[in-house]
């Protein structure tokens, strides 16, 4: 018969020890989020009682999603859970995880942000941008009239952003609640009808070649198509710049999520197609995370 741990501070030691030695780099770290996603625990509790005793099917639970985390599954998959501007996005291994890098495009969005604006959210994934921008822009800086539209080639990310959307933004009427926002499936601008007065996208922008050596967790359960960038890593800048033109208003914003060493190209970009005011921001690393301009059609006789 297997012997039972019981004391949630043995079995938290021992959940670190089994992740440390099967290569999870921030062992200590994922150990306690499965603890707490078990449990329900916070670490004040956790601290005041470490004598607390589990019930067998508390501790095989808890090994059991170590388990898997051991075998490189993504925490957030094991979880369905990954925060991003400080909201809880489900999530599954339909959609890229969020990323706090990708926060910095939202926060740059934010600035543009005007009342009845419409937005367009390009390669939307989990939704976590547009939903966040929505969210955001009404709670945090009393902005009204919003309305979002995503896109995704991908029928099962729509799938989650719908229910990232319901969740977070919940109900009300068509200008407010998940009733200001739709998801529609296509290439790109496929079946976006209308122009906008901001596009945000983050594309898969990972050259072909190098998606190999990104870590276990990420090129193995993070969807290809969300991080395929093709030869070059440009491809989808490429197409976007080109023909947001047709769908964007005089004046709109387009801003990119890029790569570390990709702003120079995607800034050429946006100049060639009558984009001016160009900027580029930098992540709290000090790397090139956004790449934004706004646009103006006499510069193409459009």
């Amino acid at each position: 018969m297997k012997q039972r741990i019981s004391n949630i501070q043995k079995i938290y030691k021992k959940g670190v020890r089994l992740l440390a030695d099967a290569g999870i780099e921030e062992a200590d770290i994922d150990a306690w989020y499965l603890l707490e996603h078990v449990l329900g625990i916070t670490r004040a509790a956790y601290y005041a009682n470490p004598d607390l005793e589990l019930n067998a099917g508390q501790e095989e639970a808890y090994f059991s999603l170590i388990r898997k985390r051991a075998q490189r599954i993504p925490l957030q998959h094991i979880t369905g859970e990954q925060e991003f501007m400080g909201y809880p996005f489900y999530v599954n291994g339909h959609v890229l995880i969020p990323r706090q890098d990708t926060e910095q495009l939202v926060e740059e969005a934010l600035k543009v942000l005007a009342h009845g604006m419409r937005i367009l959210d390009m390669c939307t994934g989990s939704g976590c941008i547009l939903i966040s921008l929505l969210k955001a822009g009404r709670e945090r800086q009393h902005i009204e009239g919003l309305y979002g539209t995503g896109t995704d080639i991908s029928q099962e990310a729509l799938h989650v952003a719908e229910h990232n959307a319901r969740l977070l933004l919940g109900g009300g009427g068509p200008e407010e609640g998940a009733g200001s926002v739709r998801f529609c499936r296509g290439d790109l601008f496929e079946n976006v009808e209308g122009r906008y007065d901001l596009i945000v996208s983050n594309p898969p922008y990972i050259r072909t070649q190098d998606i190999e050596k990104l870590q276990r967790e990420v090129r193995c359960h993070d969807p290809f198509i969300a991080l395929d960038g093709r030869e070059d890593g440009l491809h989808y800048y490429r197409r976007i710049t080109a023909e947001s033109t047709a769908h964007i208003t005089e004046g709109g914003y387009l801003l990119f999520e890029t790569g570390h060493d990709q702003a120079s190209d995607v800034c050429t970009l946006l100049e060639q197609a009558g984009y001016c005011g160009i900027f580029v921001k930098k992540d709290l690393a000090g790397l090139d995370r956004v790449v934004g301009g706004s646009y103006n059609r006499t510069y193409t006789g459009q």
